[in-house]
């Protein structure tokens, strides 16, 4: 099995992808970039949900969410654009009931890019 199929039989659009930024290497690059990046952005993404900081809360879950827009995790993407618009409206109650959800759609995708990178 190719790497693109992997990412495809996952519900990656990559095609998509690929024609916004140019090249499979491209790609790659700010996938790995993505990678590396996440675990900071998923600890500060903990931190306001904490501290029921929602402004801030909104801000990151919407730069997260243009990044795996990007790279053609769109069923992620949506999530992401669920909880930006409850932290922009102050529902708190949303994020907290589908926060652990959040948390494992991330997960899938760290784990999907370990198994593309091998």
């Amino acid at each position: 099995m190719s790497k693109i199929s992997l990412l495809k039989e996952n519900g990656v659009e990559i095609e998509e992808s690929l024609e916004l930024l140019g090249d499979l290497e491209t790609y790659n690059e700010i996938l790995n970039d993505f990678y590396q990046e996440l675990p900071e952005k998923e600890k500060k993404m903990e931190e306001y949900y904490q501290q029921r900081d929602l402004e801030n809360y909104s801000i990151l879950v919407h730069g997260i969410k243009s990044e795996v827009k990007y790279l053609g995790f769109k069923k992620t993407a949506d999530l992401l654009y669920q909880h930006e618009l409850a932290g922009k409206k102050n529902d708190y109650d949303f994020i907290n009931d589908d926060f652990v959800n959040l948390q494992k759609e991330l997960n899938k995708i760290k784990n999907l890019i370990i198994e593309y990178q091998k």
